[in-house]
């Protein structure tokens, strides 16, 4: 399964038309063993020739394995297997000995692997008959059997035909050997394991390899969870990515404008785990209305796992814009190259008055749907000594919007000429330059109105 979850979420369901909006990604992977609870039967070889560092060395390579089996399955804090797998524990020598039944307590098995003392001849046949009979015939659990050995079968009925009928009944085994002082027969081991053998089969002349070995072994009967993950992410035009912040796993970078890569090396391989990635985005466009926030998303990974976002909506509510006299049109140009300075020819500009030209924009809040509203400007210029100066006055009726509802109104493009002979800086006389001060005052009153005072008829 690998991947287990993966979600977009967005900051808010409305924003205004220049707003902005916080999109998370997340993803959750976890190794296989997860969604494919697993009865393990850990096989412990104990014979004589164990005895010392051998003996040692696979104690510490199978409590690796169990911690390495707990972690995947998400045990508990207090040292559980969880996730409905369980783990048991068989060890052989003369005979084979069920030292636990399946169980999930990490404690417990610990504690029976560090119990174990070497000693007597080697019996593979009668190790896989106890591990066979620890598994539930009725449980959907899928079985698995680890064998480890360091030497060859000494002692009782021939194993391959056990390790046959185990693997018959739907067990997966997998063998780890050591070569031991009295060598080690690779193609029996070869042969009772699960197919094909490069996976099932691991071998060491070295005890010191076994912690490795089992850890090994551990993840991949776990399975992992996402290797080498990459996620493109494309927002439509409406929007901007703004700043992408550091993921919580692997690292994120914008490609353009409106798109971004998101890379992880791995997730949940050896055990639950998930990541997140914010970033910033700002609506560009000019229509209002309920806009897609992303216009594509891919996922890929080693293992071919598949990834599914959503894909959330926000609502983009936009102001109605008023331009109260024409805004020029704005000349375009294009930098291109790596050159330090560039010459342009812009054409003619003609002068539209002599003087200063002050331009107001204005917001209207609260218009209601189908009100005209009368707008009127005054300008007066604020002299040295505080008196105030008639500079103009503008006024204008603001169409009807027919949104439904009372919607924010921006008046923009509300100019005045402002002569340099009309200058009060300077005690009343022209002052080049100087810094001019000025008070604008804005009336503005709904034209259309429901309001009736009485059913007279008045003629004038």
């Amino acid at each position: 399964m690998g991947i287990t979850n993966s979600n977009k979420v967005i900051s808010a369901e409305r924003i205004g038309c220049d707003g902005s909006l916080k999109v998370t990604l997340a993803l959750t992977a976890a190794p296989d063993i997860i969604t494919n609870p697993t009865d393990i039967a850990l096989i412990l070889d104990r014979s004589g020739s164990m005895a010392g560092t051998p003996l040692a060395s696979m104690k510490t390579g199978a409590k690796t394995f169990i911690d390495i089996i707990s972690q995947s399955t998400g045990g508990q804090p207090d040292g559980e297997i969880g996730s409905g797998s369980r783990m048991g524990i068989v060890s052989f020598a003369n005979t084979a000995v069920q030292n636990t039944q399946m169980i999930t307590s990490v404690d417990d098995l610990k504690t029976a692997v560090d119990g174990l003392t070497a000693g007597g001849n080697t019996n593979h046949a009668d190790a896989f008959s106890q591990a066979l009979a620890l598994f539930d015939p009725s449980s959907g659990n899928a079985k698995v059997m680890v064998m480890f050995t360091d030497g060859n079968t000494t002692t009782g009925a021939p194993p391959a035909p056990v390790a046959a009928a185990a693997r018959a009944q739907g067990v997966i085994i997998y063998c780890i050997g050591l070569v031991g002082s009295d060598g080690l027969d690779v193609d029996a081991l070869n042969d009772w394991a699960t197919d094909p053998n490069d996976t099932h089969v691991a071998i060491t002349p070295d005890e010191a390899e076994l912690e490795e070995l089992f850890a090994e072994l551990a993840a991949n009967i776990s399975k992992t969870g996402a290797t080498n993950i990459e996620i493109n992410e494309v927002v439509t035009s409406d929007f901007v990515i703004t700043s992408v912040l550091n993921p919580t796993v692997g690292s994120a970078a914008m490609l353009s404008s409106t798109s971004l890569r998101w890379t992880i090396p791995e997730l949940g391989v050896s055990a639950p785990e998930s990541a997140l990635l914010e970033f910033f985005i700002r609506h560009v466009g000019t229509d209002p209305g309920t806009k897609l926030v992303n216009e594509s998303i891919t996922y890929t990974d080693d293992e071919g796992n598949v990834a599914v976002f959503p894909e959330p909506m926000v609502a983009v509510e936009c102001d109605v814009v008023i331009c109260a006299e024409e805004c020029p049109d704005p000349v375009e140009l294009t930098l291109e190259g790596c050159a330090d300075s560039m010459e342009v020819d812009m054409g003619d500009v003609y002068l539209s008055s002599l003087g200063s030209i002050l331009e107001l924009s204005v917001t209207i809040k609260q218009v209601c749907p189908r009100k005209r509203v009368a707008l009127a400007v005054i300008l007066t210029e604020v002299g040295k000594n505080g008196a105030e100066y008639q500079r103009g006055m503008k006024t204008m009726t603001v169409p009807a919007h027919n949104f439904s509802r009372c919607r924010d109104i921006l008046v923009k493009c509300i100019r005045f000429v402002l002569p340099e002979d009309l200058d009060v800086s300077c005690c009343g006389t022209p002052c080049k330059c100087d810094p001019r001060k000025f008070k604008v005052r804005f009336l503005a009153n709904t034209i259309d109105t429901d309001f009736r005072c009485c059913d007279s008829v008045v003629t004038l």
